[in-house]
């Protein structure tokens, strides 16, 4: 078993782009002013300021035609169960069902003495002998149970479809998401934002980060806090 705290990592794997190689803004300005019917106003600079308007005006549906796909690694499936309710998405996530877990590896929450022994278990069954047995453990202890567990169910026979209902939702994974760049936007949104959990807050807001440079005027209305541990999406002035 190997525990993981503060692990967790994104690499963006691809950016749309529109059909001659430009920039994600290029093939959304390109798309906007078929509204307009202004493409002739297209320069080699114009995107930049296009998404601007779009965005000040509230108009990101147009948005929406260019899309992001990004990996995350080293995440519980704690985070992936946040994470696939955005809906209006596309998921590919390590299966439980036919990958075997014998790394077996833990995401910990961080800032914890993972090898305090703060609660007290009574082992099943041992009042019917009259004699109660009890055994004070730690995350790690209860965390290295799972895994003997787990390993012990495969060696007896059973599937990892059949073995995985003893998995914590602890247990490492890895998914891969793709979303239109409007959608993106609300993921940060709801998921940098201070409350929200810690584990997919600190990777969403290592992801913004990246993409504020990667893809300026769509993500930079979004203020990182000084001390780097969330974002909060700046109320939009419609013009």
């Amino acid at each position: 078993m190997k525990t993981l705290q503060n692990q967790g990592s994104y690499k963006i794997l691809a950016i749309m782009m529109g059909a001659d190689g430009g920039n994600p803004l290029q093939l959304i300005e390109t798309a906007g002013r078929t509204a307009y019917q202004s493409r002739d106003k297209i320069t080699s600079e114009s995107a930049l300021k296009f998404a601007e308007v779009l965005r000040k005006r509230g108009h990101e549906s147009v948005f929406e035609h260019s899309c992001m796909s990004v990996e995350f690694n080293d995440v519980s499936r704690g985070l992936t169960h946040e994470l696939v309710r955005h809906r209006l998405a596309a998921f590919t996530q390590e299966s439980t069902r036919y990958v075997d877990e014998k790394e077996f590896r833990v995401i910990a929450p961080p800032g914890k003495d993972l090898d305090e022994k703060l609660v007290e278990l009574n082992l099943p069954g041992s009042e019917n002998s009259g004699l109660k047995v009890s055994l004070k453990v730690s995350f790690n202890d209860w965390m290295a149970m799972n895994e003997q567990m787990y390993k012990g169910l495969r060696a007896s026979g059973w599937v990892p479809q059949d073995a995985r209902q003893v998995l914590p939702t602890a247990i490492k994974s890895q998914i891969v998401l793709t979303a239109n760049l409007r959608e993106w936007r609300h993921i940060f949104k709801m998921r940098c934002a201070i409350d929200a959990h810690w584990e997919i807050r600190d990777v969403m807001v290592k992801l913004l980060k990246d993409v504020k440079e990667r893809v300026p005027i769509m993500f930079d209305d979004f203020e990182i806090a000084p001390d780097g541990q969330s974002a909060t999406l700046v109320k939009p002035q419609f013009n």
